[in-house]
């Protein structure tokens, strides 16, 4: 086999060569180093190798630019022992970033009218992976949840020191009041609040990530700390952030998509009157009734939510022949969603809504209606998404999937309005429970607290 052969350069040349011309000179070296007989570049098995050559020749010369063409550097392997912490970092981030998302969500569900915010964003997660996003990206601001999160969290633990030394001041008190021990754990205590304040704050200037809350800078706080330039735009920085949250816009997506949706539980409205006096024959008879259009209206008003967030559009929310479609090329998919949405997700938490929860922590139970809501999102938005990715079907397994489903989907909302039928008995909202369905509307247990 012949020896490689240098490409010559002219170092007086002002320009480098670009790579089509590098390739032409590559590639008669490149010849030479296959062997004799295997000189056919296409159709052939030694075209494959001089392509395999010509190429690693090409980036090798393209990478050093002019010069002798040079075997490329080999890329720095990852070893085991950094891959296995890279996956484990990274694997943690995520989880904490949807524990600080779960968590925000169960704050706003707990208030009233911001609740609607909680709604719109569940909402928008159904519609954007309608639309075709992946999981990932179905999430609007999954990162900077997490970095309210890691602020919460910092604020806590850093609260902790002064929390102590008030305790120790009370007790001091209690046991000798005026005593020299309470004052100067009075005055431990201010000093630890200025303290951890001014820690915090000088965290959050510089970006507020987890490595500005464990290593301050000290030498970078003695030379920008006291400089007006490091302080004068914390406001508009925060502002921008806050306003980055969209709020607003999931507020009236929220908005929206509830109002649709009691336009959608009108059955259930009739029930709450026809039996808000005590059952009788023509109460029981309406009730019935009702019941059967509602049940009609749950077996398509999940996906139209889903819809109505991805086309942002309030018609949406009673397209049904659109949604018909869109069973017809994914039934499966659809089965397996309304199962999530209206059986195993929301039917456990009827549980927690047989006695009322003090304000102080309502957020406490809706922390456990935001973490199994979510994932029925999810659910209703994905299969959706298969739905619309797929052509219209055909053939007799098509055929025998669609009424397959159809068969099953009565049992599905049956079990669901079961369910719900029984929780007008056990709820502590009692009828009203026939409106406040957490698995299309809310995900909220009572109206308020105790």
């Amino acid at each position: 086999m012949a020896e490689p052969q240098t490409i010559p350069t002219d170092p007086s040349s002002p320009h480098e060569d670009s790579p089509s011309e590098t390739a032409e000179q590559v590639e008669p070296v490149a010849a030479e180093l296959v062997a004799p007989g295997m000189t056919s570049l296409n159709g052939s098995p030694a075209g494959a190798a001089q392509a395999v050559v010509v190429a690693e020749l090409v980036d090798g010369a393209v990478s050093q630019g002019d010069g002798p063409a040079a075997e490329a550097a080999p890329r720095p392997r990852v070893g085991l022992v950094r891959g296995v912490l890279n996956v484990v970092s990274a694997t943690t981030r995520v989880c904490f970033c949807l524990a600080s998302l779960v968590v925000l969500l169960a704050v706003l569900t707990a208030i009233p009218l911001l609740q609607l915010i909680a709604f719109g964003y569940l909402l928008h997660v159904a519609g954007r992976l309608a639309n075709g996003a992946t999981l990932g990206d179905s999430l609007p601001h999954f990162k900077k949840a997490g970095q309210i999160g890691l602020a919460a969290s910092a604020v806590f633990v850093a609260a902790l020191p002064t929390q102590l030394l008030a305790h120790w001041e009370s007790v001091a008190y209690l046991i000798n009041p005026g005593s020299g021990q309470a004052a100067a754990m009075r005055i431990l205590a201010i000093a630890s609040s200025i303290l951890a304040t001014g820690y915090l704050l000088w965290a959050w200037v510089r970006g507020g990530k987890l490595r500005d809350y464990l290593w301050p800078q000290p030498k970078r706080f003695i030379s920008d700390a006291w400089r007006w330039s490091t302080w004068k735009d914390v406001p508009d920085r925060l502002w921008d952030f806050t306003t980055s949250l969209e709020l607003p816009r999931f507020f009236w997506l929220g908005f929206r998509g509830a109002a649709g949706t009691l336009i959608w539980l009108i059955p259930a409205m009739i029930i709450v009157v026809a039996f808000r006096e005590g059952e009788t024959g023509l109460a029981g008879l309406v009730g019935f009734v009702a019941l059967m259009f509602l049940g009609i209206g749950l077996l398509y008003l999940p996906m139209l939510q889903a819809n109505f967030a991805a086309e942002n559009r309030f018609s949406s929310l009673f397209e049904v022949r659109k949604i018909r479609r869109d069973f017809r090329r994914a039934p499966w998919a659809w089965l397996g969603a309304m199962i999530v949405t209206l059986v195993l997700t929301p039917i456990p938490l009827y549980l927690l809504k047989i006695e009322a929860t003090p304000r102080e922590v309502m957020w406490l139970p809706c922390l456990v209606f935001v973490a199994f809501i979510l994932p029925a999102r999810i659910a209703t938005g994905m299969a959706l998404r298969r739905a619309r990715r797929r052509p219209d079907p055909t053939g007799m397994w098509a055929m025998f999937s669609r009424w397959s489903v159809r068969a099953m989907m009565p049992v599905v909302v049956g079990i669901y309005l079961l369910f719900v039928y029984v929780s007008q008995y056990t709820s502590w909202d009692g009828l009203a429970t026939w409106v406040q369905q957490h698995a299309i509307l809310i995900p909220v247990p009572f109206l308020s607290g105790v």
